[in-house]
């Protein structure tokens, strides 16, 4: 049963409580008050030296915004190309942290303390991988400026136009995990919106963000942009107080596991922008052609098992159990793929007498059709129709993306109607939801909410609005000439030329 408790009585109860707490003191021999008295006095201190340095961390950030705001858009391509030409200079010194971050992970993968998935995110020397960063920043120096731009323009009367212009959010409190490259990758997307970035990065990650921190505000001090434009945290405490710095930040945007961004959610008055999981699913539909549906459920699952776009979930037309999926499940489990499946296509495995499946495949549970692996494993289930598949889909995915394998135009068009999903497509693989494949430059991370920007979030996603108003009557505007006996509102659309200022 819920009791509600006046405000008042709680703060007497409270009054009492330290009354009580402290006579108890009072009879404690003098070494065991001594001793409590010293620990409450620590914890204060502690306490307040943390909240004072979030504080402190995100009143620059706030000051490095405004005076951002003032420099020439141009002068962040400037930037840009700086923090590009150092990490490219410092590759080895940021590899060499790299390193040390890798084994100490690998360390801790070998003892069952730390996931393998979780080590290959951290790899930065991974084949190619360190050269996609750098080209990552270059992809967003080439973009247009997503700031500045006129989205609506009326005339509100004679001489008073009315402008909506895109214009950054403000400072960003960016939280992932174990990817050290996010800090490049979100260094480079808040300069060129215009946004402060205080960034955390994992435990696992530390000496590369370190250095990848280090040298960005370095690149950044030989440019017009404030160098606490982008600034980093590198304790869980700091990021406690920075989740109460709602005066000073104004976006929080987690990327990482489902425990880090339901955490994030619970624990800040600061909107929060991002995905708690990535259970994506593919739907062979039943006019779904054999060669194409193990094409793309194959690239859907296993090109990259840890990434958030992966396949999770692989949902089977009922007329294909005894020809396409048999199909399909060989190809999975010839890449080492686990398969949970429900009755009927475990049924029809074992009519199909595969030799593998006695390795690769098991009844599943319904939790398993909840599930974020991030390895090799699917969960497979069999529906009458396109629409079981949506229901099913709608009811158990994150809403992050997925994708039907079919020739009907019927069930495609169900598809991208019906599904409440980010993104929604139509024979392709999942692992196509990403910024850059988009064209969107690097992403920031993907939203699966209903706020302004859902999907990659690029540059356009770190943007917001606010309405310029310019009269050009020489002595000036008020309501009274349109209202109350005056000539009323013209409202005509204006061509959406450039700002006004």
């Amino acid at each position: 049963m819920f009791i509600y408790l006046p405000h008042h009585w709680i703060q007497q109860s409270v009054l009492i409580f330290i009354i009580i707490l402290r006579l108890f003191l009072l009879h404690l021999p003098p070494i065991h008050t001594y001793f409590i008295e010293i620990a409450f006095k620590m914890a204060d201190s502690i306490a307040s030296a943390s909240n004072s340095g979030a504080e402190s961390i995100a009143i620059a950030a706030r000051r490095a915004f405004e005076a951002s705001q003032l420099v020439d858009p141009s002068e962040r391509d400037v930037a840009l190309k700086a923090i590009r030409e150092t990490l490219q200079a410092s590759k080895d010194e940021i590899l060499a942290a790299n390193k040390k971050d890798m084994g100490a992970a690998e360390a801790l993968a070998a003892t069952g303390k730390l996931s393998y998935s979780l080590v290959s995110r951290l790899d930065l020397g991974r084949p190619g991988k360190f050269e996609a960063m750098l080209q990552g920043i270059s992809d967003v120096a080439a973009l247009p400026a997503p700031t500045g731009m006129v989205t609506f323009a009326k005339e509100i009367g004679p001489e008073l136009e009315l402008h909506r212009v895109t214009c950054p959010v403000g400072v960003l409190l960016v939280i992932f995990e174990a990817r050290p490259e996010v800090v490049v990758n979100i260094a480079a997307l808040a300069i060129k919106s215009g946004n402060a970035a205080i960034l955390k990065g994992g435990k696992e990650s530390i000496n590369t963000a370190t250095v990848l921190s280090s040298l960005i505000s370095q690149a950044l001090a030989r440019t017009s942009i404030p160098s606490a434009f982008v600034q980093s945290v590198s304790t869980r405490s700091e990021i406690s107080s920075l989740l109460a710095q709602d005066r000073y930040i104004d976006l929080v945007m987690p990327r990482g596991g489902n425990e880090l961004v339901r955490s994030i959610q619970n624990n800040t008055r600061i909107p929060v922008m991002g995905h708690a999981d990535g259970i994506c699913a593919v739907y062979l539909d039943k006019s779904a052609v054999q060669e194409k549906a193990i094409r793309i459920a194959v690239e859907s699952k296993i090109d990259y098992m840890a990434a958030c776009n992966a396949a999770e979930t692989l949902l089977i037309h009922s007329s294909l159990l005894t020809t396409v999926w048999p199909a399909v499940a060989s190809a999975l489990m010839s890449n080492s793929v686990c398969l949970r499946c429900d009755p009927a296509t475990l049924a029809a495995l074992r009519d199909a007498s595969i030799p593998e499946a006695s390795k690769f495949v098991t009844a599943s549970s319904p939790a398993d059709y909840s599930t974020e692996f991030l390895g090799p494993t699917i969960a497979v289930k069999a529906v009458e129709s396109v629409q079981e598949a949506i229901q099913h889909i709608n009811s158990h995915s994150s809403h992050h993306t997925d994708s039907i394998v079919t020739e009907d135009e019927a069930s495609m068009s169900a598809w991208c109607r019906g599904l409440d999903s980010a993104n929604c497509f139509v024979n392709a693989s999942t692992r196509f939801a990403d910024g850059t494949r988009y064209g969107l430059g690097t992403e920031v991370g993907i939203s699966t909410g209903k706020t302004h920007a859902r999907g990659p979030v690029g540059l356009d996603g770190l943007v917001i609005y606010k309405y310029m108003m310019r009269s050009k009557k020489q002595d000036g505007s008020v309501i009274a000439d349109h209202e109350k006996g005056g000539k009323g509102y013209t409202h005509k659309d204006l061509v959406k030329g450039e700002a006004l200022f």
